[in-house]
């Protein structure tokens, strides 16, 4: 099983399960969605990733990303 990937990886090239490449901004233990209404509110782990070429980051579970 790959290594999960953590804050040091951040500006690493990075692939998740869906098979999308792209570069690993962040990871945070306790992100909160502000676009979820505060009573669906919860904290989660999140990876964000952005694709290589640019356009729209995505979030995704650290445990699902790997290094590529």
């Amino acid at each position: 099983m790959p290594e999960m990937i953590t804050v040091n990886d951040v500006g690493m090239r990075v692939e998740d399960t869906a098979g999308r490449i792209g570069i690993l901004r962040d990871v945070i233990s306790d992100f909160e969605d502000p676009a979820a209404p505060p009573s669906e509110r919860r904290k989660q782990h999140v990876a964000f990733i952005r694709p290589e070429r640019g356009g729209r980051e995505w979030l995704v579970s650290p445990d699902q990303v790997q290094r590529a």
